[in-house]
């Protein structure tokens, strides 16, 4: 099961760091990454993290605005958001890629264990 947290209403511009915690799945083992989908739109990957965090990838909308991490010891990861825009508005989800293998993308069939989910809304 996956659990994410953090989400909730803030002013463009601001921050939310957003949790995802596992529980009866050993996330040190995956590929793990944060994916959004605002009303009207398909799920897109925005960012993601290998095994061991040694790679990372990032949707060009958030480069350098977001930051994806992971903490093994307490099987969660997080994503940090610093300058939101309304274009961010969206239900962000975390999820696994339960194939162990090197990471090539971030896209969300590639992705098989998904939490249900939490808002994020920057008004305009």
């Amino acid at each position: 099961q996956l659990l994410e947290s953090g989400g909730g209403l803030v002013q463009p511009g601001g921050s939310l760091r957003l949790s995802c915690a596992a529980s009866g799945i050993t996330l040190e083992h995956y590929n793990i990454g944060w994916f959004r989908q605002a009303p009207g739109k398909e799920r897109e990957g925005i960012s993601c993290i290998s095994r061991a965090g040694t790679s990372t990838l990032y949707a060009d909308s958030v480069k350098g605005r977001f930051t994806i991490s992971r903490d093994d010891a307490k099987n969660t990861m997080y994503l940090q958001m610093n300058g939101l825009k309304p274009e961010d508005t969206a239900v962000y989800y975390c999820a696994v890629d339960n194939l162990v293998a090197p990471m090539t993308s971030c896209q969300p069939y590639e992705y098989d264990y998904w939490g249900r989910g939490t808002q994020v809304t920057v008004p305009s």
